[in-house]
């Protein structure tokens, strides 16, 4: 959709939402209208109830910006009810938003796809815990749900007890889990915008894990970019993350997180709408390949009904 069109469109931005990721929602959502309304944008900000429907028309929105992180909103919910509505919407669509939510899903695309990632066993709520243990025999690993996001739920276990005790706290957030190798080495994140790759960051936060407090409090995480990483190395994440966005069916704007080890790396999961907080990732990147934060809602907000 054109700059001109849009223009002359009503633009709902989708915040908030049920999930577990709420808060940050609303620091997206609020950063993202904020843009817009300084770029004279007809638009107004939606906190997502389960009224959804009822909120979108009776707040005469035309187009809306997805804002929303974790389920009820990344998940492909929001965007099959906006596809009923026929209200175009920015980011991915149903299905792609589906797959990469579920982490047990998109690693099997990628091992159909022949893309690296790391071994792992898929847990469903009733299944018998000490099968799935005995066969967990290679630690450390790391626990974590299947379809949650900003690292909720999520353990590292180096014994058969740890592990119990991590499907236990990750079966609050989800009924499906994740038991995955865990691999040493850095931490690395490729934004994707409309299908090329933007500057890898490598991240370094305190104490080593990457958790929520990390994600999303200033001053606990230091941000190599671009990452110190060899050049053919560097090529080959980038093209990476262009693959298994491709393969999901990704559209508009994508995180891709690693996972890298030496030379060898893993790809660990797949974001269809990144964060877009004063920390986080994607807005980093863009910046660092010229881009500025109205610039990069702008072409977000360009892919609104594209490729869906």
């Amino acid at each position: 959709m054109t700059r001109e069109e849009l223009k002359n469109r009503q633009i709902a931005v989708l915040m908030g939402g049920l999930s577990g990721e709420r808060e940050v929602s609303l620091r997206t959502g609020a950063a993202v209208l904020k843009s817009l309304q300084s770029q004279g944008y007809r638009c107004h900000g939606i906190d997502v109830t389960r009224e959804l429907a009822g909120q979108l028309r009776d707040s005469g929105a035309q187009v809306a910006f997805i804002a929303l992180h974790g389920r009820f909103g990344e998940d492909g919910t929001v965007q099959g009810l906006l596809e009923l509505m026929n209200i175009p919407y920015t980011g991915s669509g149903v299905l792609a938003s589906s797959l990469a939510m579920d982490k047990v899903a998109t690693k099997k695309m990628l091992i159909y796809h022949d893309l690296p990632t790391p071994g792992f066993e898929a847990y469903r709520r009733g299944a018998d815990i000490e099968a799935l243990v005995a066969r967990c025999r290679h630690f450390p690993l790391v626990v974590k749900p299947s379809r949650e996001g900003s690292t909720l739920g999520i353990s590292i276990v180096r014994d058969a007890e740890q592990l119990r005790r991590g499907i236990e706290e990750a079966l609050r957030f989800d009924d499906q889990l994740l038991v995955e190798e865990y691999i040493p080495g850095r931490e690395i994140t490729v934004g994707v915008l409309d299908g090329a790759p933007l500057p890898i960051i490598q991240i370094e936060a305190q104490g080593g894990f990457y958790d929520f407090g990390a994600k999303y409090t200033s001053g606990r995480t230091q941000y190599l970019l671009p990452a110190p990483l060899e050049p053919a190395l560097y090529q080959r994440l980038q093209d990476v993350s262009v693959a298994a966005c491709e393969v999901l069916g990704c559209a508009g704007a994508a995180r891709v997180d690693f996972r890298v080890n030496e030379r060898e790396f893993y790809c660990l999961e797949v974001n269809t709408i990144p964060g877009m907080t004063e920390t986080s990732l994607l807005p980093k990147a863009a910046r660092q390949a010229g881009m500025d934060f109205d610039e990069l809602v702008q072409r977000i907000l360009e892919g609104a009904g594209v490729n869906k």
